[in-house]
C-alpha cells in the first residue's frame, strides 16, 4: 500500500514538526513600501517588528500606512498549522503560497492596518527555545504567541481598539476563536485580552482535529482504491490510535507505517491537546452580536463545507452576527483552483474575488 496523502495538507504538516528546524530564517530588515498599484491612494509600509511569547521571540510584519492618520481599524492574520510563516507559506511546499500576504494586500486596500506573524517553527521565529526537543511543543507556546500578537497590535499608535479584528485561516481559525473568547493562556500576559470586535474564519478547522484527520483518513483510503479489508484494517487501526491518544497522549508502538506519517511521537503532545477543543463549543461561548465572516469552498479538499456547518451550527448557538460565504472553486490556500489539488498551492494563480469581495463588505459594515 502506498503511504497515504492526506486532503488536510496544513493540519498534516503537524506531523512534520521534526522538520521544522528546516525552515527559512530570513525576512525583510527594513519597512517594505506598498506600491500605489498595490493599494491605490495611500502609501503602506510591511515594518518588520518582533514581540515575546511565553520566552520566544516572534518575528512579524506590521502592514500600516507611512504617514499619520486618524485611529483605524487593525486586523490580526493567523496562519494555518505546520511551519507556516507571516505570508502563508510552508517549508513543506515547493514554492510561496502567500495566503496571508494576499489578505493583507485586500485588507490594507481597504484602509485596515494588520499584523502577520511567523509562528512558532517558522521563517525568523524558527523553533527558539524548543529546537533540540521538539517533542515537547504542546498547544500553549501557539496559543501565547497569538495573545501576545493581538496586544502587541493593540497598543500600536493609531490603531482604534474598538475597531480591532482577527482572521484565522484553517487550524488558525482555532486560535482566533480562543482569542475572541477571551481567555489569556497561562503564560501569555496577564489581565484581559484586548476585545476581539470582529472574527473571520477562512476555511476553518471546524471540527476536533483528531475528528477532522478520521474523516480524511477514510476519505483517502476510498481514493486510493483500497480493498474492503484493506481500508477496514486502516482505519481500525486509526481509530485505535485516536481512542489511545485521547486517552493517554501517546501512540501505540503497532500502529500501520501508512499512518505514522500522521501520528508519531513527535506530534503526539500538541495533538492531544489541540483535540480536547471542539470549535464549535468555542463558537457558542463568543459574545451575542459578534461579527463573524466564515467561508468555506466547492474546491477546498482539506476543509469541507459539511464539516463547517458544525462549525455554523456553535455560531448560531451563540447568536453571532454571521456572515457565511461559499466560495466557488477556490483550494484551501484561497487561490481560484477548481481541482482544489495541494500540489497547486505554490502555483502563482489568482486569490478569490469571491472571498476579497465579502471580506471588503464585511469590514465595511463591521471594522
Amino acid at each position: 500500500m502506498t503511504t497515504l496523502p492526506l486532503r488536510l495538507a496544513a493540519v498534516l504538516a503537524l506531523a512534520g514538526l521534526g522538520l521544522m528546524s528546516a525552515c527559512t530564517t530570513t525576512t525583510a530588515r527594513s519597512m517594505r513600501a506598498i506600491s500605489a498599484s498595490d493599494t491605490p491612494g495611500t502609501p503602506w509600509v510591511d515594518q518588520p517588528v518582533s514581540f515575546q511569547a511565553g520566552g520566544l521571540t516572534v518575528y512579524a510584519t506590521y502592514r500600516h500606512p507611512a504617514a499619520a492618520t486618524s485611529p483605524m481599524p487593525a486586523v490580526l492574520l493567523i496562519a494555518g498549522s505546520g511551519p507556516t510563516d507571516r505570508n502563508g507559506n510552508s517549508a513543506l511546499l515547493p514554492g510561496p503560497v502567500g495566503t496571508l500576504q494576499a489578505v493583507a494586500d485586500w485588507l490594507s486596500a481597504d484602509g485596515v492596518a494588520s499584523l502577520r506573524y511567523d509562528k512558532l517553527g517558522s521563517g525568523q521565529t524558527g523553533l527558539g527555545p524548543y529546537a533540540d526537543h521538539p517533542a515537547t511543543i504542546g498547544i500553549a507556546p501557539f496559543e501565547q504567541e497569538a495573545a501576545a500578537a493581538l496586544r502587541f497590535l493593540a497598543r500600536q499608535p493609531g490603531v482604534d481598539r474598538a475597531r480591532l479584528g482577527v482572521i484565522g485561516h484553517s487550524e488558525g481559525a482555532l486560535f482566533a476563536l480562543l482569542l475572541a473568547d477571551g481567555a489569556d493562556p497561562p503564560g501569555s500576559g496577564s489581565g484581559p485580552l484586548p476585545e476581539v470586535h470582529a472574527l473571520g474564519l477562512f476555511e476553518p478547522l471546524s471540527e476536533r482535529y483528531l475528528d477532522v484527520i478520521a474523516d480524511q483518513v477514510g476519505a483517502q483510503a476510498a481514493a486510493e482504491r483500497l480493498t474492503a479489508p484493506q481500508a477496514a484494517d486502516l482505519t481500525r487501526a486509526f481509530a485505535a490510535g485516536v481512542a489511545q491518544l485521547r486517552a493517554t497522549g501517546t501512540i501505540p508502538p503497532s500502529l500501520p507505517a501508512d499512518l505514522t506519517s500522521i501520528l508519531n511521537p513527535g506530534n503526539a503532545l500538541f495533538l492531544s491537546q489541540a483535540d480536547r477543543y471542539d470549535p464549535a463549543r468555542l463558537a457558542a461561548r463568543l459574545a451575542p452580536g459578534l461579527p463573524v465572516l466564515v467561508s468555506c469552498s466547492t474546491a477546498d479538499l482539506q476543509v469541507t463545507c459539511g464539516e463547517v456547518r458544525h462549525l455554523l451550527a456553535g455560531l448560531a448557538d451563540s447568536h453571532a452576527d454571521t456572515d457565511f460565504v461559499r466560495l466557488t472553486g477556490a483550494d484551501h490556500v484561497l487561490k481560484q483552483d477548481p481541482t482544489g489539488s495541494a500540489a497547486r498551492y505554490a502555483e502563482p494563480l489568482p486569490f478569490s474575488p469571491q472571498l476579497q469581495q465579502a471580506l471588503r463588505a464585511f469590514v465595511e459594515q463591521h471594522l
